[in-house]
């Protein structure tokens, strides 16, 4: 029988400072920069089935509200007062998205019953694997990415397994880092198991758990109270990474948004086969995998800033999944690049979900800025260090009622900036600046948000400098509403000088002593039409030094002199734009816009449809022949229905007699 909602309600709030507590234990605790500065780690309860009903919203990572441990937690057999089981294999268990995220989780007992797990996660700046730091787009299967641990006891009655810390100890890069941080983990999972003790001693057993099962209840009647607001509907809308390997080709996201009623389908027909290159996403085919369903939640809480965020939030929506592509891989691919494919994913449901809600919803988040980390020696005390360094964040959209944040914000305000003498300190290097990049935020009545920008310099021969999330040097984040795309990331080594080399989305490369790095993130993009901006917002920037003269001008139709704004000057230029306005819901810059004059909407999904009747590891290859193809093809002759890609399919299948008509390989 539900408890009442008084005290439901005391009881939610313990649930939640219990997680918080956890959290400022792994915080307090944790050894490394990524976890101990930047905040990359979780922590949580949840049901004896693995739901998770509470998580702390002041300290770690948001991402994770409907983790689901279930499948992981069934893996293991018997469990017993003073275990804890740990897993960082994505493909065990399906809890784990990438192999540097170290999951770990401990029963707790009741009466010799299970009545919670207390959980977590934090992700190791490396696990070994072919990299330092473990994760690049260069990547192609799981086996490079380091070593995996399947869902094992680390503990087993309180007592440590001695074996299994050794196998994982003596494949990573910096052992003493990685040992540091799981104990910090394994305190914060004591903690929790305490405070679970201490709201069973205060509300009783019974009470606990019905009001546990009641708080997954609340969550999932608020978030179908927020859909029943928005009007039914399908809602398509589409992304891209700039290429879906090294060098490679553009990779289509698809997401599909139906809205019927109070419940919500995600469908992902139309996204990319499998690839040869580690942006996959595993999910394991569960239809509310916590990685599909972020984005959902950061709309759902947008409209509704009361929602309580718990798993329950999931139960609103299923998603469609087809097996092969990206956002459902096969093993062995490839996924330590998943970050990437998330955050393009949760702004990909930004922009469906802001057709059904428009007014309400920001342009896209700055992106393609990477997380960056440096493998070195240093040379006062021959020490290797291997080390993560600042995260570099975009800003959130433009916004109908003002700008978007700057620097962070968004779908990464959780990723918090590492001190400058930490990163000089910590990982080896000098930073020559850090702050937010001129120029970088899209234009609009309400621009989005800045970009950050970080320029370092390297200090020892062979130092590795691994930058995972590298994109939007190509396509950048769309505008709304007559706003304007936020300006593209750039990667330079040596900037200003005779050897500077543009890297644009490279991930790993090899520097030397006094090599320059000046790296900077995408910005957001805008809100609404830029020459509505009151000229003295766009002055203030201009002052701050984040719009150039020239971009106050062309953008924005303002013109400043003497630093102040010339106004006959300004309301001329504005009123000689003729057609200047953006065309559309969306503005998604002429790159994407030259790509898709080619790359139809018809052309893509003949391709996806193509490409689904062939077996898996032919996918990626014969997607990239049809790219080829209508490469050859004369602009002037082209249709964009898909007769062409059809054709150029015909046409592989006819090479390849092997394929038969249903696809699948013959001798």
């Amino acid at each position: 029988m539900p408890i009442d909602k008084v005290t439901l309600e005391i009881l939610k709030n313990h649930t939640r400072a219990a997680a918080e507590s956890m959290a400022y234990t792994l915080y307090r605790t944790a050894h490394s920069t990524f976890v101990k500065e930047t905040e990359d780690f979780t922590t949580g309860l949840t049901t004896p089935d693995g739901e998770t009903f509470a998580t702390p919203t002041e300290l770690g990572a948001t991402w994770f509200v409907g983790l689901n441990y279930g499948r992981a937690i069934a893996m293991i057999d018997d469990y017993r007062p003073g275990d804890i089981a740990m897993t960082n294999d994505p493909y065990s268990g399906f809890v784990s998205t990438h192999s540097p995220d170290m999951h770990i989780w401990k029963p707790v007992f009741h009466e010799g019953e299970i009545v919670a797990f207390s959980v977590g996660h934090i992700h190791n700046t490396d696990v070994g694997g072919a990299v330092p730091a473990s994760l690049s787009r260069t990547l192609s299967e799981i086996h490079q990415e380091g070593v995996r641990i399947p869902p094992v006891k680390i503990l087993e009655e309180g007592e440590l397994n001695r074996q299994v810390l050794d196998i994982f100890l003596a494949n990573v890069r910096a052992p003493d880092q990685n040992w540091g941080d799981l104990k910090a983990q394994i305190a914060a999972c004591n903690t929790g198991e305490r405070k679970v003790h201490e709201m069973i001693a205060r509300f009783g057993a019974d009470t606990f758990r019905e009001g546990v099962a009641d708080l997954l209840d609340y969550a999932e009647a608020q978030a179908r109270a927020i859909v029943r607001t928005l009007p039914n509907g399908s809602y398509p809308f589409a992304d891209y990474m700039d290429e879906d390997s090294v060098d490679g080709r553009p990779c289509r996201m698809k997401l599909t948004v139906v809205i019927r009623d109070e419940e919500l389908i995600f469908d992902f027909t139309g996204s990319d086969p499998q690839l040869e290159s580690s942006l996959n996403m595993p999910t394991g085919g569960d239809e509310r995998h916590v990685l599909l369903l972020v984005g959902m939640t950061y709309v759902l809480y947008s409209l509704d800033p009361s929602l309580y965020l718990n798993s329950g939030i999931a139960r609103v929506c299923r998603c469609i999944l087809p097996s092969g592509t990206m956002v459902n891989p096969e093993f062995p691919a490839a996924v330590g690049m998943r970050t990437l494919s998330c955050y393009r994913l949760h702004g990909l449901t930004f922009g469906a979900f802001a057709q059904a809600a428009p007014g309400r919803m920001a342009g896209a988040p700055g992106s393609g800025g990477p997380i960056m980390n440096v493998n070195t020696i240093d040379n006062r005390t021959g020490r290797r260090i291997m080390a993560a360094i600042s995260p570099m964040s975009g800003g959130g959209g433009g916004r109908a009622m003002e700008d978007g944040q700057d620097g962070s914000g968004a779908n990464q305000g959780f990723m918090k900036n590492t001190p400058t003498e930490v990163n000089e300190a910590e990982a080896g290097i000098k930073v020559l600046r850090f702050g937010l990049a001129r120029d970088s935020a899209g234009p609009g009545l309400h621009r989005g948000g800045l970009g950050t920008e970080l320029v370092f310099q390297a200090f020892s021969p062979n130092t590795r400098v691994t930058a995972r999330n590298r994109d939007r040097t190509i396509f950048t984040g769309w505008g709304i509403e007559g706003g304007r795309p936020g300006g593209p990331s750039k990667f330079i080594l040596n900037p200003g000088t005779n050897r500077e080399v543009d890297l644009k989305n490279t991930d790993i490369l090899t520097i030397g002593p006094g090599d320059v790095i000046h790296v900077t993130c995408g910005g957001a993009g805008g809100w609404g039409d830029p020459f509505r901006r009151e000229p003295g917002a766009v002055l203030l920037d201009w002052r701050r030094g984040w719009v150039s003269t020239e971009q106050a001008r062309e953008a924005y139709g303002v013109v400043i002199a003497d630093a102040a704004v010339d106004g006959p000057a300004t309301e001329a230029l504005r009123a000689a734009r003729a057609g200047g306005e953006a065309d559309g819901f969306y503005d998604v810059g002429p790159e994407r816009a030259a790509f898709e004059s080619v790359w139809t909407d018809a052309n893509y999904d003949a391709l996806t449809q193509c490409l689904a009747a062939l077996p898996v590891h032919w996918r990626f290859y014969a997607k990239h022949r049809i790219f080829d193809a209508l490469d050859m093809l004369d602009p002037e002759v082209r249709k964009g229905d898909g007769t062409e890609v059809r054709a150029a399919f015909d046409a592989l299948r006819a090479e390849f007699p092997q394929l038969d008509a249903a696809g699948a390989v013959t001798a």
